[in-house]
């Protein structure tokens, strides 16, 4: 394993448990890249092509509407491996 593989592999999932919050090496992740989640991983392993193009928006107590809120996502068209922030919604 090399050096990014290690890192890959300290970073925390969301909506993981809290109890093994890294990523697994069975799975596929895109980072959080902006606004309330900046960072985290996103198991984007069961998305189907119709899907790899879509936002998603993701429950967040962090956001700017505070408990409820979501934040949205995009796949960034060069780099599908991030997703970046575009605003929270209620």
């Amino acid at each position: 394993m090399d050096r990014d593989d290690e890192q890959l592999l300290r970073r925390r999932v969301y909506g993981a448990d809290h109890d093994r919050p890294g990523p697994r090496s069975d799975r596929r992740y895109a980072q959080l890249v902006g606004g309330p989640l900046d960072g985290l991983l996103l198991d984007v392993t069961g998305r189907t092509p119709d899907e790899a193009g879509t936002d998603v928006a993701l429950a967040t107590e962090l956001g700017r509407f505070g408990p409820g809120g979501r934040s949205l996502y995009a796949p960034r068209p060069a780099d599908p491996d991030r997703f970046d922030w575009t605003g929270d919604i209620p």
